[in-house]
């Protein structure tokens, strides 16, 4: 495998009706050459065609990869599997219900001279206003809690350099504070306004059930990590 300047890891589960649009989208904006560019999909688990169709584009456009998993694991699973597969030296996340528009990539890109990890907040959430309101609310309670300032810890739309993800521990849920992790370890986090789309085709895989009261959980989790982790310092040593 040739080290591509950028991977774009995209977990899917039951996006059939959207693997065509999401490569054609992604290679139009950024090429289909392997030596700049690695689109790796990852199917956690999907009951529909949709690892036949990553697996079609995957013949026809040499920068498409992709790994499927034996169930459904979650997309904290497969955002990890992916970032540790893929192989590029700044390594991109998004969504693959085509509602991140891979336009904002470039624009992401642009802001390493002075981050680690380049965030997308969305300008105009084109979601259901209970979706709306649920997100609002989880997302200030986490900044209160952790004292960060994340503006949207849901969007999945984020590029980070390769050294953040040898540093970085995953579990269940944490995907959602991928920001908050990472600044732990001392990295730079930047936030970029990207632009979000409706969803018109599938399903949405979440609601408040699945989101905010989980969420909770992970919350203390991370309280405990912040309170908890190590910090010296080595002053000198012979």
């Amino acid at each position: 495998m040739p080290t591509p300047e950028l991977s774009v890891i995209i977990p899917v589960y039951n996006e059939a009706e959207n693997i065509d649009q999401t490569v054609e989208e992604i290679t139009s904006t950024l090429g289909n050459d392997p030596d700049r560019l690695e689109i790796l999909f990852v199917d956690d688990g999907s009951t529909d065609d949709t690892l036949h169709r990553v697996q079609a584009a995957a013949e026809q456009f040499p920068v498409v990869h992709w790994l499927s998993f034996d169930g459904n694991y979650g997309q904290a699973s497969a955002f990890d599997a992916g970032l540790h597969a893929a192989h590029g030296r700044f390594l991109a996340t998004m969504d693959g219900d085509l509602q991140n528009d891979p336009l904002d990539i470039p624009e992401l890109m642009r802001h390493f001279y002075s981050a680690d990890l380049v965030c997308g907040y969305r300008r105009r959430r084109n979601d259901s206003l209970v979706r709306k309101i649920s997100s609002r609310i989880a997302n200030g309670v986490r900044n209160w809690a952790t004292g960060d300032d994340i503006i949207d810890v849901g969007c999945s739309l984020r590029i980070m350099r390769r050294e953040c993800v040898e540093r970085l521990t995953l579990f269940e849920g944490l995907h959602r504070f991928f920001p908050t992790l990472i600044k732990m370890e001392g990295f730079r986090v930047v936030q970029v306004p990207v632009n979000h789309r409706p969803r018109i085709r599938g399903h949405t895989k979440y609601n408040i059930s699945n989101r905010l009261f989980k969420s909770l959980a992970d919350l203390f989790a991370i309280l405990w990590m912040q309170r908890r982790r190590l910090r010296y310092r080595i002053r000198d040593q012979h």
